[in-house]
C-alpha cells in the first residue's frame, strides 16, 4: 500500500541476536554477543549485530545501559521503566526499586527543573563473582 510505513521484519540475522540475547544471563556487550554467535557458526557481521540491536532496543524488547565501552544490552524486563544492580565482571543484572525517585521529583522541584527522564544503574560485583 503507497504512504504506509513496512512492519518491522523478522529477518533470521535479527532473530539469531535475539535467541544469543535471551540466552544471555545478564547485561552483554554487542561485541560479546557478536563473539558468542560467531562461535556458534551464525554468520553475522558485527554492524549487523549492532543495527539489530539497537532496533530491539528501540522497539522496547531490549534493555540498554552505558558502559565505559558503549552500551550493554540484555533482554528487557515487561513493566517499563526500572533501575538495575549489575556485575561489572559477569553482566548479571537484578532489577532494584530505589528510595530515590521521590528525592530526584522533590531536588528536582526545589531547583525548578522539570524531569524528562532519569538513569540508575549500580555497579558491583554479584556474590557469585565475589566468591571466586
Amino acid at each position: 500500500m503507497v504512504g504506509t510505513a513496512p512492519a518491522t521484519r523478522r529477518t533470521a540475522q535479527k532473530e539469531a541476536v535475539w535467541q544469543a540475547l535471551e540466552s544471555s544471563p545478564g547485561f552483554v556487550s554487542a561485541q560479546d554477543l557478536h563473539q558468542q554467535l560467531v562461535a556458534a557458526g551464525a554468520s553475522v557481521g558485527l554492524a549487523t549485530v549492532y543495527r539489530q540491536l539497537a532496533a530491539l532496543a528501540a522497539e522496547g524488547r531490549a534493555d540498554t545501559i552505558p558502559d565505559a565501552g558503549g552500551l550493554l544490552y540484555r533482554v528487557c524486563a515487561p513493566g517499563g521503566h526500572h533501575h538495575h544492580l549489575v556485575c561489572e565482571s559477569c553482566g548479571r543484572a537484578v532489577e532494584i526499586q530505589p528510595p530515590l525517585e521521590d528525592w530526584i521529583r522533590q531536588t528536582a522541584q526545589d531547583s525548578g527543573y522539570t524531569i524528562t527522564r532519569h538513569v540508575l544503574e549500580v555497579f558491583g560485583t554479584c556474590p557469585q563473582c565475589a566468591a571466586r
